[in-house]
């Protein structure tokens, strides 16, 4: 009991000192990225979410927040997450590749002066940076979410946001902080009262 407890607060002390770090890195470049996406929405874009695995389930939840609420009662605001769709998701994986899962719903859904943002703890998903470069060759912005390093994502991404950390937990509770942030500045901005 004791030593699951010691492991208890050691993780919990691992994960403030991650946010910690990764607040102070990013926050300028966070507050960029969500004036970016109140100028894409003022101007009738949307914002288009896409990862793999838990960064599937953050690019489902941002959808969420953006479309339901977080915090206010609000008009709903344009995001679509890519990773919901079976039949698409699978059609394309079958008949090209895995890798063209996000690219051809951005070719389909995505116009320019949207946001793409594209979410994966190493930096290096296939499928997560075809969308991205798509995206950026149709005239979107395009904002990369990671951790680590960046990884191969960074050449395709006008913003990138790295959680300072080598582990894939730290990276995704970093990545669950910027949605909520994100979630909430964006909120204020469009509905100050």
């Amino acid at each position: 009991m004791e030593k699951l407890k010691e492991k208890v607060l050691t993780i919990g002390e691992s994960s403030r000192k991650t946010q910690e770090e990764f607040l102070r890195t990013e926050a300028t470049k966070i507050v960029e990225v969500v004036l970016l996406a109140k100028e894409v929405i003022l101007q009738g874009g949307k914002i288009l979410i896409f990862g793999n695995g838990g960064s599937a389930a953050d690019a489902q939840h941002l959808a969420a927040e953006l479309v339901n609420r977080f915090k206010k009662e609000r008009r709903p605001l344009p995001a679509i997450a890519l990773t919901t769709d079976t039949s698409i998701l699978t059609a394309v994986s079958n008949d090209y590749d895995f890798s063209q899962v996000f690219v051809k719903q951005i070719l389909a859904l995505g116009k320019k002066g949207d946001l793409a943002l594209g979410i994966s703890t190493s930096g290096n998903s296939p499928n997560v940076i075809e969308g991205l470069k798509v995206a950026k060759e149709l005239g979107l912005y395009t904002v990369g979410l990671t951790g680590g390093t960046g990884g191969k994502m960074k050449a395709f991404c006008d913003h990138l946001i790295v959680v300072p950390s080598k582990e894939t937990p730290r990276i995704q509770e970093g990545h669950l902080l910027f949605l909520h942030l994100f979630s909430e500045l964006l909120e204020d901005l469009l509905f100050p009262k």
